[in-house]
């Protein structure tokens, strides 16, 4: 690394939109610190980087524990350099009946998309107002937008992160520093696989790719955008279509989406 090319920051890196938005800021000129609690898959997005000509550094953290976030933020502040873009986005779901679902996933949630998310930008933001300017990028998610029947606990969550990030918007607007939300719908990576969520419909539909959903991202970051709703027009349809529809009828939208085995149902139907 050299002090030259601007520094960015992207959490959760290690695979899916976070290993794509910190492909393309490498690709557009930034060196990298990538965060993940995988230190295997952190390592080898790293390496995969490298090989395309980024420069990269890694810290291993897992940001659901408030010890290693604040160790995350020591390791960067050691590098002496400073952050010109950050990229909270590490996040993680969990699908099934807030019934059945066990109440150590639902608060993992809370703690890594909520919690790690206002302590890092807790850190972050002082530091970029006080130089004067930075840009933060956080990942939100259409499904802030609705209930979250059978995924309660992470629709609330995003819910949290879209409302967080555009009151800081409006609190920082004369301090130069940005706050980016990057509202993605169903995207081609893990995530349904990880929250228990393979015979949903959601979970066996065409989803978007990471790829295109990171470029929209960080075009708009770029552009000093409040938001984008990133993915293809059936998804920003829908976001439009939730600013209208009332919230029991957008919750039973989601039921029929998220519900443990409505992949089976459909193909019944």
């Amino acid at each position: 690394m050299n002090d030259i090319r601007p520094l960015a920051l992207v959490t959760g890196a290690s695979s899916g939109i976070g290993y794509e938005l910190a492909r393309q800021l490498a690709d557009r000129g930034y060196d990298l610190v990538i965060n993940a609690e995988d230190d295997l898959r952190l390592r080898q997005a790293a390496q995969q980087i490298r090989d395309m000509g980024g420069q990269v550094e890694t810290i291993r953290a897992d940001l659901r524990d408030y010890t290693q976030t604040e160790a995350l933020v020591t390791q960067l502040t050691a590098l002496g350099r400073p952050l010109d873009v950050a990229a909270l986005n590490a996040g993680v779901g969990q699908g099934g009946a807030f019934l059945d679902t066990d109440l150590a996933d639902e608060l993992e949630i809370i703690d890594l998309n909520v919690r790690s998310t206002v302590h890092l930008a807790k850190r972050i933001v002082r530091t970029m107002a006080a130089r004067g300017g930075g840009r933060i990028l956080v990942t939100s998610s259409i499904a802030s937008t609705m209930p979250g029947s059978f995924q309660a606990v992470y629709n609330a969550s995003k819910s949290f992160l879209q409302s967080f990030t555009e009151a800081l918007q409006n609190e920082l607007k004369d301090t130069g520093v940005t706050l980016t939300s990057l509202m993605p719908g169903p995207t081609e990576t893990d995530f349904f696989h990880r929250a228990d969520m393979d015979d949903t419909k959601v979970g066996q539909q065409d989803k978007d790719p990471p790829e295109e959903v990171a470029r929209q991202g960080l075009d708009a970051l770029f552009a000093g955008k409040s938001k984008r709703v990133a993915g293809s027009a059936k998804i920003k349809a829908q976001e439009l279509a939730n600013k209208f529809l009332p919230d029991k009828a957008k919750a039973e939208a989601h039921r029929k989406m998220a519900e443990p085995g409505s992949a089976q149902d459909e193909q019944a139907d």
